[in-house]
């Protein structure tokens, strides 16, 4: 006899975290989190260790090495799309770095047919339930205070990151107090999922916590094979563990796999494109030809430069100061370990034609690539850029009934005219800011794409080979009302169209991707949908003013390029 849960969340990543947390809090409701990767361990210096963040992307410990098919817009390149392969999931392996992304992402969301409790008003209460903003004034409306993720900003106190503010601003773009706040549009320091030194996982801030419940059981190495069905009526999961094949009943069942898993466990268990299935020979459950489209990520390049003085971060990468840096972090969690470094960045429009940020910038004090292959200079540092809402739109299918076979994916990275000019303006606008005169002083020349990119083809050519993911994949199973063919889940419940007791929350629901990093959408989300799935009042909108180019008296800045 198979074990019941009253819910059963596939998937122990950033949403799983907050569903086993919420589903389990009243103590009255059976909840199993099944997560095929290994358990978070707070031993484990690379995942807790925020500095260390390059070492577990592409080590099959921690990522499952997902790629994409050869791009045909890049040259036939296969993109590395690295996802977390433990609790926490990819919060336990990214960046770090916390963006709400602009409130027009949620103004564009909820202007979608069915889609208007999804705006910006009916988000912010949601995105302040889950902050503790340690940076925000405790009477700052637009941030939360009281949430399980503890969030530190900046302090980009290297003065590489004052002479980027500077050169911004030098260029005609503004400072911003908090990008997260009032104004996103414009430059200054960053939040981080960084506390007292250490990584501020969803695990760590949710799941763990609340493992001490009675009603809660999380099991890692847990690899689900697919749903199981009576009709259309969810009824349990089939998943391995231990050597052994296991079924367990379900009340319900939570998709919280990510955009890339979430819609291949459709996929399998026979959820998606009728024709697509059945050529691999599932029986479909239902037709859905909108799980796996949509398919929505953000790619990035790093703009590298040489360094005159000996102010960068350069040096701690060099193998023998690695020693007295690890034990400075062990001791004290102090020292270059603490932090991401991606302490700063920004927010502006490439044109005068968008309404909103269509780039954001990353700016990093040392120059070095998220595999951890460092520039050959003495000291450096680097910008990363790239569009933030591009219309490129791929596709993910499963390529046969193996469950652990990965899914055939293709992002059609530049594959619009959008896209393409977008990339060009890009790259000029961050040059018009690195050779700003705040910046020349600490300006030795660019080592990446260099001097010799300078045509519009040529630096598509530079994007086209040496570009990566920002490990953003999103919008795989879209939220949408059930008139819109692609639609593949009900904004109001969150529950997968045409079948019972199946529901998704995770990135793949979002309808657009977001202009920043996503790992805080994908909170918000999570956050709101336990509301819906427990049958809550949602939480009611917040209506705050914010910023909007060209509204605002204190409106500044200008497109340059």
């Amino acid at each position: 006899m198979s074990e019941q849960f009253d819910y059963v969340i596939i998937g122990g990543g950033s949403a799983g975290s907050v569903m086993g947390d919420r589903l389990s809090a009243d103590g009255k409701k059976s909840v199993l989190v099944l997560e095929a990767g290994r358990s978070d361990y707070a031993w484990d210096l690379l995942i807790q260790m925020p500095a260390a963040l390059p070492f577990p992307a592409g080590k099959s410990l921690y990522d499952w090495k997902y790629e994409s098919d050869p791009e045909p817009h890049m040259g036939g390149r296969k993109i590395k799309h690295a996802r977390g392969k433990l609790l926490g999931g990819s919060s336990s392996i990214n960046g770090m770095i916390y963006q709400r992304g602009n409130p027009m992402d949620y103004e564009r969301w909820g202007a979608d047919e069915g889609m208007e409790n999804w705006d910006f008003a009916h988000c912010l209460p949601y995105f302040k339930r889950l902050e503790n903003s340690l940076a925000a004034d405790s009477d700052d409306e637009y941030r939360g205070h009281d949430g399980p993720i503890k969030l530190e900003r900046g302090p980009a106190k290297n003065p590489l990151f004052e002479a980027f503010f500077n050169s911004a601003v030098e260029a005609g773009y503004s400072r911003t107090p908090d990008v997260n706040g009032f104004r996103q549009e414009g430059f200054g320091p960053f939040d981080k999922h960084v506390y007292k030194g250490r990584r501020m996982s969803a695990s760590r801030a949710y799941l763990h916590p609340a493992m001490k419940r009675s009603n809660l059981t999380v099991r890692t190495r847990a690899f689900v094979k697919k749903i199981e069905f009576d009709g259309r009526k969810a009824t349990g999961v089939a998943y391995h563990r231990n050597g052994k094949d296991h079924t367990v009943t379900a009340g319900e069942v939570i998709l919280a796999g990510g955009a890339i898993n979430t819609p291949q466990m459709l996929q399998l268990s026979g959820v998606g494109d009728a024709k697509h299935l059945r050529s691999l020979g599932i029986e479909p459950v239902v037709d859905l030809p909108g799980v796996g489209e949509n398919l929505q990520d953000h790619l990035e390049a790093y703009i590298q430069y040489g360094c005159p003085q000996p102010v960068s971060q350069q040096p701690n990468l060099n193998k023998a100061r690695m020693p007295w840096i690890g034990l400075q972090w062990l001791l004290g969690r102090k020292g270059p370990a603490a932090t991401n470094h991606f302490e700063g960045g920004g927010f502006v429009r490439s044109n005068e034609d968008v309404k909103y940020p269509n780039l954001m910038f990353h700016f990093l004090p040392l120059a070095v690539r998220y595999d951890g292959q460092k520039a050959e200079t003495k000291h450096g540092f680097q910008v990363h850029v790239g569009p933030m809402y591009s219309d490129a739109r791929g596709s993910l299918k499963i390529r046969s009934t193996n469950p652990k076979e990965h899914p055939s994916m293709v992002y059609n990275y530049l594959s619009t005219e959008q896209d393409k000019r977008e990339w060009i303006e890009a790259v000029r606008v961050t040059r018009n800011i690195m050779n700003q005169p705040s910046m020349a002083p600490y300006n030795s020349g660019e080592i990446s794409p260099g001097p010799d990119v300078q045509t519009d083809d040529e630096i598509l050519e530079w994007v086209a080979e040496d570009a990566e993911t920002a490990l953003h994949p999103s919008c795989t199973a879209k939220m949408g009302p059930e008139s819109d063919p692609m639609a593949v889940v009900d904004p109001n419940s969150m529950k997968v169209h045409g079948l019972e007791n199946v529901r998704v929350v995770d990135a793949s629901a979002m309808p657009y991707v977001t202009n920043g990093n996503i790992h805080a959408p994908v909170l918000m989300l999570a956050e709101k949908a336990a509301d819906l799935i427990l049958g809550r009042k949602p939480l009611d909108p917040l209506n705050l003013d914010f910023y909007r180019h060209g509204e605002h008296p204190a409106d500044a800045g200008t497109v340059k390029g």
